[in-house]
């Protein structure tokens, strides 16, 4: 037993080896066929423990780069979503006794995905197999499946490979399915999806770097406003210089004003400043006050003549880290917590905002990863994708790079461009089919401008919203109650012969 621990917790590892930097995508399915290999043979009372030291292995390498929050946060966040794992290795010996078991230990894999993915606190997705598939043939199936049944084939691919090393008896049909799993997960590629074009817009996007080491926003936040300021000003001077094509709508990142730009004279006038010399509409990311108690984290359409307009919050604010869950049963006068003296509430818009006639879905930082405020925004007629992020205090680690992978991915489930606006990395400007465009250096101060597409098409994966991850639960739920109650008859057979 303590070897297939052992065995668990680097199979785990190997899986986290999966996502950027190292971006491994073959570990994918060989990381769900070691979680199913170390499984095997073991009654479900015990299955548990490899399961959680799987996802031990797994979850605390991914999300290493919590760690400059402080490793208590690390520990906390890594072993929360290293917990699912336990169950769902106890889930694996039943589902494995079924006909067609390997379908139904990917319906679970997928299961525990979409329930992490949103619980508790609106959970974590970080870590879904599809969130690794950039730049592979696997990306193309995107469009047509979304997230979650790429997550689904991949981990399928993975059940079949370890069925293929356990069951000798069926090893004939087993590399038939895997053949064929393959084959059907491979095929979006000979035929990648094509969004139609209805219009064109050029945006820019401003990247203006945070000072010293570009970490702490807060620190000096004015001068983090003034660097983007200048930024546009400089831009705009180069357009009336001829150096550059005016844009239809520049992009500030989130936190870009850390103060609400209402009530800040100097904040709200270098807005303003930046928006008139540009003569177009400027999308800022600004922290708005909602009384005394509350904040906004918005995105705020900002008019050269009319001032700001319509506005988009965040629909999953950090827990912890943006606001304090059941407030009155902590000490907020200590440590972290006294940093967030007020709570950022949640954002509830599921229509896109309307930038210079587009019908832009707006996302801001780990919205991104989550699936409904996008799907939502582009069911609603949303044509193009734009993400506000910060991450300035995740700058120096991977995190910045992986959430980057997620807006390429996003690009390609949407069939829509995305425009990427950071505060100091990543920011880019990305095609439908994954492909980036412009990209800027990581700590610069950069301004990426490029023509993109306005696409009304809805790809089949969007139009699927979340019904594949709830389809995927409640199956998985039927699935071992079946298992326990065939097993159970089967046993009070044994007991009358």
């Amino acid at each position: 037993m303590l070897l297939r621990t052992g065995l668990a917790l680097l199979a785990g590892a190997a899986l986290a080896q999966a996502y950027e930097p190292i971006g491994l995508a073959v570990l994918l399915p060989l990381g769900v066929a070691g979680f199913v290999l170390v499984l095997h043979g073991l009654p479900a009372r015990r299955a548990w423990l490899p399961g959680l030291a799987f996802g031990i292995g797994f979850q605390f390498v991914l999300l290493f780069w919590m760690r400059v929050v402080g490793y208590d946060a690390w520990l906390a966040l890594a072993a929360l979503q290293a917990a699912f794992f336990g169950p769902l290795g106890a889930a694996v010996p039943w589902l494995q006794r079924l006909r067609l078991g390997p379908v139904w230990v990917a319906t679970a894999w997928v299961a525990v995905e979409s329930i992490r993915s949103t619980w508790p606190l609106s959970g974590m997705p970080w870590g879904r197999l599809a969130f690794a598939t950039a730049g592979t043939p696997w990306q193309e199936a995107l469009p047509y499946v979304g997230m979650t049944l790429v997550s689904f084939l991949l981990a399928l691919l993975g059940a079949l490979l370890a069925r293929l090393v356990t069951d000798r008896d069926t090893r004939g049909r087993s590399l038939l399915a895997l053949a064929a799993v393959g084959a059907v997960s491979l095929l979006p590629a000979l035929v990648p999806y094509e969004p139609t074009v209805v219009d064109h817009r050029r945006v820019a996007v401003v990247q203006g770097d945070v000072p010293g080491d570009g970490t702490n926003v807060l620190l000096d936040h004015r001068a983090v406003t003034r660097n983007h300021v200048e930024a546009t000003e400089a831009f705009a001077q180069r357009i009336e210089d001829g150096e550059e094509p005016r844009p239809d709508f520049v992009i500030w990142p989130e936190n870009s004003t850390a103060v609400d730009p209402f009530a800040d004279a100097e904040v709200g006038s270098g807005i303003e400043r930046a928006s008139a010399a540009l003569e177009v509409p400027l999308l800022v990311g600004a922290m708005v006050d909602a009384g005394t108690e509350h904040v906004l984290n918005q995105s705020i359409v900002w008019a050269s003549e009319t001032g700001a307009g319509d506005r988009y919050s965040k629909r999953h604010p950090v827990p912890f880290g943006e606001y304090i869950p059941w407030r009155g049963l902590f000490d907020t006068n200590i440590g972290r917590l006294a940093l967030i003296p007020r709570d950022m509430m949640s954002g509830t818009r599921v229509t896109p905002l309307t930038v210079d006639g587009a019908r832009v879905s707006a996302a801001i930082c780990f919205d991104v990863a989550y699936d409904d405020g996008i799907h939502d925004q582009v069911n609603e007629g949303g044509q193009l994708v734009t993400v506000q992020t910060s991450n300035a205090l995740f700058v120096h680690t991977n995190q910045i790079e992986q959430q980057f992978e997620i807006s390429r991915l996003r690009a390609l489930e949407t069939g829509r461009y995305v425009a990427v606006a950071a505060i100091n990395g990543v920011s880019g400007i990305i095609a439908p089919d994954g492909t980036v465009l412009e990209r800027a250096g990581i700590r610069t101060q950069s301004v990426l401008t490029a023509e993109v597409g306005l696409v009304d098409d809805i790809t089949p994966g969007v139009r699927l919203r979340q019904w594949p991850g709830r389809v995927a639960v409640g199956v998985t739920l039927v699935a071992l109650a079946w298992s326990a109650l065939t097993y159970r008859r089967r046993r009070m057979k044994e007991a009358t012969t």
